[in-house]
């Protein structure tokens, strides 16, 4: 309960924090939020292109399949790759300002995760304009979004508490990331790979909730029940061990930074 107490004790830091981050991503830009909705869309361009015009991908709407999986990878891999570096770049106020640390890394989380309800509209563009359509089954998306965000909190958690020790690792979440891409169905669909390395895929609850969020979207139907709750196991348990690691490591943030 102690994470919950700090956050009420604090909740004006963390207020002000995520608004500057959503506010202050694209402040000295000229297209300001519209990069939200253009960095999404070029990498739907240019993987639809690659997959379906020269790869000759048979899925059907295959820009529709692509943009519900795309947009909520890129929620999670920019929690892995900005959440490892957000201790190290608050390395100065962490040194002259007591508060609680596990703030930054939820205040990150949080910002991202309004920054993917925004790019949301384009997953509904693309599913009203594909000729797809909408269904009630969409009420799960806020379920989904849920569990996503436990499991992105405990995932931050973790690199950001780890980074502080070995700077290598931010590097390292770099190519990690680029390999999981492809090691999770995004550019194509789970039945295409054979049955007998499904579990290898599965090991990631980015599979589940992309294949949840293909449901209610893409599908129109009720996303897997045992699926989602593989995924929510899952955020519990990264949550629980993350935050022992982060407050395990916290008392040397000052030193090593």
């Amino acid at each position: 309960m102690e994470v919950f107490k700090n956050l009420y004790n604090y909740r004006e830091l963390l207020k002000t924090s995520i608004t500057k981050d959503v506010g202050g991503k694209y402040k000295h830009s000229f297209l300001g939020v519209l990069w939200s909705f253009i960095n999404p869309l070029l990498q739907i361009a240019v993987y639809a292109l690659v997959f379906q015009v020269i790869l000759k991908s048979n899925i059907e709407n295959y820009a529709v399949y692509l943009c519900c999986g795309l947009i909520p990878w890129q929620y999670f891999s920019n929690v892995v790759i900005r959440g490892a570096a957000v201790m190290i770049d608050n390395g100065n106020i962490i040194k002259k300002v007591y508060f609680p640390r596990e703030i930054l890394p939820i205040s990150l989380v949080t910002s991202e995760g309004v920054n993917f309800l925004i790019a949301t509209i384009i997953i509904l563009g693309f599913v009203i304009f594909g000729g797809i359509g909408l269904s009630w089954n969409i009420l799960w998306y806020f379920v989904i979004v849920a569990i996503q965000y436990l499991i992105c909190v405990g995932i931050a958690f973790i690199v950001s508490s780890l980074t502080v020790y070995f700077r290598d690792l931010f590097h390292l979440l770099g190519v990690f990331m680029q390999l999981l891409f492809y090691g999770t169905p995004i550019v194509y669909a789970m039945d295409s790979v054979p049955a007998n390395l499904q579990w290898i895929l599965r090991l990631n609850p980015m599979s589940y909730l992309i294949d949840a969020y293909r449901a209610i979207f893409y599908n129109k139907t009720i996303p897997s029940f045992s699926g989602l709750a593989i995924a929510l196991i899952m955020g519990i348990v990264l949550c629980l061990v993350g935050y022992l690691i982060f407050k395990k490591l916290e008392k040397g943030f000052a030193e090593e930074l």
